[in-house]
């Protein structure tokens, strides 16, 4: 358990010094009773049979009611692991130089953004979306979330960099998926290497209803690993490959480095990725952002959260208080 406000902790050491306040104010007022002849209502307490147990178990509740209320001043909080009815989708951007080209306007990249953000705003309820970023190398820039806000600031980001990985990129996105279906979060953190996992088996594609991929690639492939052997890795999980082809099939002329290279889009391959995926391609004009989801199911996943206490511990102080004033009442007619 931790505290948002862990200084009020300290207002536990209080309470011992109030219970000593009252037993000094209760001698007092026991011994003017004595000197007026008068019997106290803790002697008369103490002859029925159990008085005096009955009023021990009493202060001790009202105390630990005390307790429990200095505690939920400082906020407690704990990890608790709740159960969540989620789909994944991870959208993966090709930022590779050639995505600066302006046959489409007014870059290819900036067309990817737009056909994303598109997605984005259609994103149903139980949906968390993830951003993949990858020229020669890939990288999870945006774990899933629901947060749209978050996602599309992500995407925004976003600049065109240097060679292209479609291997590395589909790879990542793979990567991206298996952490947010897992049970650990993905802010876990140890320095303890991780024990090695095999293989899963190969099952069905497309199979995995419950996450997808959507790459926004021009298509073009310089770098390792094979895109279709990484495809095909996708396609062993289940995971279907979307792809959305950025770019005209005619192409255009790229100033690269002070190198004019010829760059453009490649159809076949992307289409090829997403048949090993039984997956689907759309060219970035002709996007329907509403089939994305189409066949997204949800799942049964755990998330560790964390979750505020203080309302739960700050009522369990109030019942424990109510049972001890209720008992001090019923046997001895006053506050203990």
């Amino acid at each position: 358990m931790t505290f948002l406000w862990p200084l009020l902790v300290i207002s536990v050491g209080l309470i011992p010094l109030g219970v000593v306040v009252a037993r000094q104010i209760d001698v007092r007022r026991r011994e003017r009773l004595a000197s007026l002849g008068s019997p106290s209502a803790a002697s008369a307490a103490t002859g029925r049979p159990g008085g005096a147990v009955a009023g021990r178990i009493a202060s001790a509740l009202v105390v630990a009611a005390f307790v429990l209320f200095a505690v939920a001043l400082a906020r407690p909080q704990a990890t608790v692991s709740l159960p969540r009815v989620e789909g994944t989708l991870v959208l993966t951007f090709d930022v590779s130089g050639s995505m600066a080209a302006d046959d489409v306007t007014p870059t290819r990249l900036e067309a990817a953004k737009a056909a994303a953000k598109s997605i984005v705003d259609r994103q149903p309820i139980g949906v968390v979306i993830g951003v993949v970023a990858f020229s020669d190398a890939g990288l999870s820039i945006q774990e899933p979330t629901a947060d749209q806000t978050t996602v599309i600031g992500a995407i925004e980001r976003l600049g065109p960099s240097h060679g292209t990985s479609l291997g590395q990129g589909i790879l990542a996105s793979i990567g991206a998926i298996e952490q947010a279906e897992s049970d650990t979060p993905a802010s876990y953190y140890s320095n303890r290497s991780q024990a090695p996992t095999a293989l899963p088996a190969p099952v069905a594609p497309g199979s995995h209803t419950a996450a997808a991929i959507v790459l926004l690639s021009d298509g073009e492939n310089n770098e390792r690993p094979d895109p279709l052997g990484a495809a095909q890795a996708a396609a062993d999980r289940g995971i279907r490959v979307m792809t959305i082809g950025v770019g005209t099939p005619a192409g255009t002329t790229l100033d690269l480095d002070g190198f004019r290279v010829q760059t453009q889009l490649d159809e076949g391959l992307l289409r090829q990725i997403a048949d090993v995926t039984a997956g689907t391609y759309q060219p970035a004009a002709e996007l329907d952002p509403g089939a994305v989801y189409g066949k997204l199911a949800e799942h049964l996943v755990a998330r560790d959260e964390e979750v505020e206490l203080t309302a739960l511990v700050a009522g369990a102080g109030l019942i424990v208080l109510i049972a001890g004033v209720a008992i001090s009442l019923a046997r001895t007619g006053r506050l203990p």
